[in-house]
């Protein structure tokens, strides 16, 4: 926090999310889970959000790793290596 930094030793509140009207059913399952888990219904709630709204950080990091798979994809051309290819043996069984 930008607070503790410098030296202040208030903290800065962060943004608060109500939900009203959650159908009985689904509150009882949220209840269950946290419970099991020994956790307050707010943690598990927390933690589905985390897993199911990804962050602007979280979405660029996907986007740069998916940038990194198509390059890495394109910088091997098909067929390299000290074996033939599919192709190659199809055509070798053929001839036998």
């Amino acid at each position: 926090m930008v607070a503790q930094r410098l030296g202040l030793s208030y903290i800065i509140p962060m943004p608060t999310l109500y939900i009203e009207n959650v159908p009985d059913d689904l509150y009882d399952a949220i209840r269950a889970k946290a419970k099991a888990k020994r956790k307050s219904i707010a943690a598990e709630v927390m933690v589905v959000l985390e897993q199911n709204f990804p962050t602007a950080k979280e979405l660029k990091a996907r986007r740069e790793f998916l940038r990194r798979v198509k390059l890495s994809q394109a910088a091997r051309p098909p067929g390299t290596g000290p074996f033939p290819s599919t192709e190659e043996m199809q055509r070798e069984d053929r001839l036998r």
